[in-house]
């Protein structure tokens, strides 16, 4: 079956341009003006915006974590990111401490084979350093995982800052790339422990316990350490100015390195955690912590010179009734948000129409970058002959609001509740199928493991 999008407003990364664009057999075979197709399925996309399918390299479904479990494994993740645009997701393979990075990736496999509506590929957890890691990891290139996550913070996850640089100095054997997550674990337990002494147990200790000036520290001490291995790497969920001035210091000594932050950095502030009603505080609760308003505006001054590479959403749900685990202790709920069905609206609505960015700049924030970054492009990332045919049909008209009762997750609330937005994702295709249309998923399992190279960006 051959489809035939009309008259549609082409964007890339580079330049933005109106013409017609035929998929078959699951690829963009051609693009161009007034093209004819006897056998095609003509679709008219007059006044729409055709954006690359949206990658989001950063997600956690099915993942067990503070006692329990996400709301969203692959089914129900899988299917929120394809309602919002997203055709791709990069995920994180999680073995714990004492398995294998064999047994991670084969236990992330029988999660996700089978049961995801978009796309997917995972990175590998790092959380144990020894000679049998060290020997797993060309296997894991030669499986299509060619990233790696990094902790310094949470005791389960971390390895310590030797272990970090060795892993580093390792990976660049193969050309792999790192993301880490960067917060000072021992200040940070620190604080919490005279939290507690204190009695100040509510939601509102959280960011109080994980400054800003900490996720800065970390980052300049992993920025440090990868200048010693001359490797480039990844600041995952920047949220902080503080953090990002770091990162300036670093590429002003000539490192290379790649920065992503996510929507609730840019549009949630760290009011949300002193609301008087304890649920309304936690639902927000997440590591690094929402920050201040001047945050979110170095943030995207950032994104629109170009100095942040990538968007991801961090997407790691519970429900309210998980989020009540804290009730007598901060620290035991779990942390994190529910964002990827949402990412596309919010950075067109609040980045694109409001001036903040460009078109260009969101299909290389959502789409190009990530692809290139963790080696999946030309493949995915770009509309582009011969690239899959994943694409998202934007209609810039109109306006909605979000709300928890329109949503795809398998979730009780919406952290955005109530946010305009502008405009709305008319369809989806993925590899060519169409398979959203406005807000109707029509495949709810079409997605594919996406084995991915090294890193182009």
């Amino acid at each position: 079956m051959k489809t035939l999008l009309k008259n549609g407003t082409i964007v890339t990364g580079s330049g933005s341009k109106v013409a017609d664009l035929l998929i078959c057999n699951e690829k963009i075979v051609k693009i161009g003006e007034n093209l004819l197709s006897e056998d095609a399925k003509v679709v008219d996309c007059t006044g729409k915006l055709l954006f690359p399918g949206f990658i989001d390299a950063h997600t956690h479904f099915d993942l067990d974590v503070c006692n329990t479990t996400t709301a969203d494994d692959f089914a129900s993740g899988g299917r929120a990111a394809l309602r919002g645009g997203t055709t791709m997701v990069i995920d994180f393979a999680c073995p714990n401490k004492g398995e294998s990075l064999q047994y991670g990736l084969d236990l992330w496999h029988k999660k996700a084979d089978g049961r995801t509506a978009c796309d997917y590929s995972f990175h590998m957890t790092i959380d144990d350093w020894n000679d049998d890691i060290i020997k797993e990891i060309p296997k894991m290139f030669e499986q299509g995982i060619s990233s790696f996550k990094m902790y310094l913070t949470y005791p389960a996850m971390m390895i310590g800052d030797k272990n970090i640089f060795l892993a580093l100095q390792e990976l660049k054997k193969y050309g792999g790339i790192a993301g880490v997550h960067c917060e000072n674990a021992d200040v940070i337990d620190d604080l919490i422990a005279q939290k507690k002494e204190k009695g100040e147990i509510k939601p509102s200790s959280h960011p109080e316990t994980r400054p800003s000036v900490l996720e800065a520290e970390a980052i300049d001490r992993l920025l440090k350490m990868a200048e010693v291995a001359d490797v480039p790497v990844v600041v995952v969920h920047l949220s902080s100015a503080d953090g990002y001035d770091e990162i300036c210091h670093a590429r002003q000594r000539g490192q290379k390195v790649f920065v992503e932050t996510c929507p609730h950095y840019l549009l949630l502030d760290d009011s949300r955690y002193y609301q008087s009603e304890y649920i309304e505080s936690a639902k927000y609760i997440c590591a690094p912590p929402l920050r201040k308003k001047a945050d979110q505006e170095k943030l995207w001054k950032a994104l629109a010179s170009d100095q942040i590479q990538t968007v991801s959403t961090d997407h790691c749900s519970f429900s309210i009734a998980q989020k009540y685990a804290g009730q007598d202790d901060f620290t035991k709920i779990p942390g994190g948000l529910p964002g990827v069905e949402t990412r596309g609206t919010l950075l067109y609505t609040y980045g694109v129409a409001e001036g903040r960015i460009t078109k260009e700049q969101m299909a290389k924030l959502l789409s190009e970058n990530p692809a290139k970054l963790y080696g999946a492009f030309p493949r995915k990332g770009v509309l582009a002959e011969g690239s899959d045919a994943d694409i998202v049909v934007y209609d810039p008209e109109g306006q909605s609001v979000i709300s928890a009762k329109d949503q795809a997750y398998n979730m009780d609330y919406n952290p955005f509740e109530g946010f305009r937005q502008q405009g709305r994702i008319a369809q989806v295709y993925l590899r060519g199928k169409l398979s959203v249309e406005n807000g109707n998923i029509l495949d709810d399992c079409g997605g594919t493991f996406i084995p991915r190279g090294k890193s182009q960006l």
